[in-house]
């Protein structure tokens, strides 16, 4: 590291000085395992900027940064810096970006080395911040390391300097005020830090009235806050003036807290949608579900603004709002706001990593360097990482270990059971997995109700599917759809009202719909291609080149071209999704038994 020395402590903030909270993280490889490309892309998501747009990523030289060129450039590094940078009078600020731009400045003068960095701004919550995302290596291209104090204070008080700079100090007045406004506030507050930070055994003593005029201000500001506090069940008055803190006061007040920052959210996604619910109709999940979810995405989020990891709020068919947080990218990279999903329980069949190291595993013993060989040879991993693949079930069983089902021998031994897999699914189910994710439509109702293909709605219709839906909220909306759906049909003639009123369908409705609108978008992609569009017949083995996907109506299908034409075939994402690669895939009554080959120019 040839940056300053700067661990002589950065405990030194001013008064006066202006609050800043800086939040910072560091990612592991997060260039080689796709999670630096995840995070870049959900911190420029769509509602972010100042005017509900797609948030702008900038460097410190650039008002428009590359984004790819960023993450090609930090693909190999050790580590990843995160930031969210958020002062508390953001909104005060001329210019947030130069703000950005100056910190950043200020950042690099202290650790003697120039960063490359992005970030952006985010205007879609109370309080303006800023995310800046930091790649590995120093301007000489070692790996760049930062002084932990420097990362937990000196960052901030940086931050807090410049804000301090351009508005002032803190007047008395102004810092009253803010204080003030926290004596109601459901959460943790600056009053509740200072009272726990002053009590004696969890007792406050205030029946002493201090002598200067500020002291008496503070004790009013502690008392009014002890008044709600009480009233909360979070503290009592033993005698007046003495009063004893509830243990459960920080985690009750923090958890209220979050719960009060998600609600905030899912009403504001569903006003983004011009819907109104009653709060009560709202489903906070916590831990894993145990009943499935139906409904239309209405926003997708990070669930931790410096991690991967997604949060989707859900309108659900049973007449509530979901708030489902821990939800894996990979699983939802097709949904739009919008799209229809399930949300349901983890699957049951386990990790496919835990499969794997079973699949290893030779007379109970299972060995990292066996595992490394044999991965180099079939010479499927992404990203060609074998080291990093290998040592990812390393740290799997290493958690596994913790819990008591494996057991270390050496370095390259692990002692593995014979009921491994069903062992860690059990251990992951108690932990709450993983929410199990589909995708049952990629268009909303509205585009449901005019396509060709054959929708989510006709496969309710055709399945005669109405119990679930409590007619309420968009369970309401989708009965309405439904009917709408159901009259197009009708019009278009692949259904029939009978006298009794009842509607009869045409035979093989959805197979229908699917080849309908399959051949109208093979037609319309072909004028684009200099091959000819081939509809695909049942039972037919396809190879040829995965060029891409197109969503329909109908659901996801692949296209696969060859020298002379290409097709559209149903697509389920196996491993990844190998554009370039030659796959071979089965037609078998609507879907296809999907083989994936290597990429052209790669030799064996």
């Amino acid at each position: 590291m040839r940056a300053r020395n700067l661990s002589n402590g950065w405990s030194h903030r001013r008064p006066g000085s202006r609050r800043v909270v800086v939040k910072s993280r560091s990612v592991r490889a997060a260039g080689r395992n796709g999670k630096a490309a995840a995070h870049l892309r959900y911190i420029q998501r769509d509602g972010t900027a100042r005017d509900g747009e797609r948030g702008r990523l900038y460097s410190g030289i650039e008002d428009r940064a590359d984004g790819d060129a960023f993450l090609d450039r930090g693909r190999d590094d050790r580590h990843q810096f995160r930031f969210i940078v958020s002062p508390e009078d953001a909104g005060d600020l001329a210019d947030l970006t130069g703000y950005t731009r100056d910190l950043m400045a200020h950042v690099e003068a202290d650790l003697g080395t120039k960063l490359d960095w992005v970030a952006v701004n985010h205007h879609n919550t109370g309080h303006p911040h800023v995310h800046v995302v930091v790649n590995g290596r120093d301007d000489l291209g070692e790996d760049l390391v930062i002084n932990g104090d420097y990362l937990a204070n000196g960052i901030r008080e940086r931050a807090s300097e410049l804000v301090t700079l351009e508005l002032g100090p803190v007047t008395e007045i102004e810092q009253r005020r803010k204080l003030v406004a926290e004596i109601d506030q459901d959460r943790f507050t600056r009053i509740d830090r200072a009272m726990l930070a002053e009590a004696e055994g969890w007792f406050l003593d205030l029946r002493h009235e201090p002598d200067d005029p500020r002291g008496q201000a503070d004790r009013t500001l502690r008392l009014r806050r002890l008044g709600k506090l009480g009233d909360m069940g979070l503290a009592t008055e033993h005698a007046p003036g003495v009063w004893e803190l509830s243990e459960r006061l920080e985690p009750t007040l923090r958890e209220m807290g979050e719960r009060g920052d998600i609600i905030r959210t899912m009403q504001k996604a569903l006003r983004a949608e011009g819907t109104e619910r009653d709060p009560m109709s709202f489903a906070i999940h916590d831990t894993t579900l145990a009943v499935p979810i139906v409904g239309r995405v209405i926003d997708k989020h990070l669930s931790d603004e410096l991690g991967e990891e997604l949060t989707l709020v859900v309108d659900g068919i049973d007449g509530r709002t979901h708030h489902v947080s821990g939800i894996d990218p990979a699983r939802v990279a097709e949904a739009r706001i919008g799209s229809i999903v399930e949300i349901g329980p983890p699957d049951s069949a386990g990790r496919p990593s835990d499969r794997a190291i079973a699949g290893m595993a030779e007379g109970g013993i299972y060995r990292p360097s066996r595992h490394l060989e044999q991965a180099r040879f079939e010479g499927r991993v992404p990203s060609g990482d074998y080291d990093g693949f290998v040592a990812s079930h390393v740290r799997r069983l290493e958690a596994l270990s913790r819990a008591g089902i494996v057991e270390r021998i050496d370095v390259d031994q692990w002692r593995i059971p014979e009921d491994f897999a069903t062992r860690a699914a059990a251990h992951d189910a108690g932990r709450g997995g993983r929410a199990n994710v589909r995708i049952l439509s990629t268009f909303d109702l509205d585009r449901q109700i005019g396509a060709d293909g054959a929708t989510w709605l006709d496969r309710r219709l055709v399945g005669g599917a109405v119990s679930d839906l409590v007619p309420a909220g968009f369970g309401e909306q989708v009965g309405e759809a439904m009917e709408q759906r159901r009259e197009r049909l009708i019009e278009q003639g692949d259904a029939v009202r009978r006298p009794d009123g009842r509607v009869s369908y045409r035979r093989n409705l959805l197979a229908t719909l699917r080849e309908r609108e399959v051949a109208r978008v093979g037609v319309e992609l072909a004028a684009t291609k200099s091959v000819p569009f081939r509809v695909a017949a049942d039972g037919e083995t396809v190879s040829g080149t995965f060029t891409g996907t197109a969503q329909l109506s109908s659901g996801s299908f692949a296209i696969v071209e060859k020298s002379h034409e290409f097709t559209l075939l149903p697509w389920r994402p196996v491993i990844e999704r190998p554009l370039g690669q030659e796959v071979t895939g089965i037609v078998q009554g609507g879907s296809v038994s999907w083989q994936l080959g290597r990429a052209r120019g790669v030799g064996r």
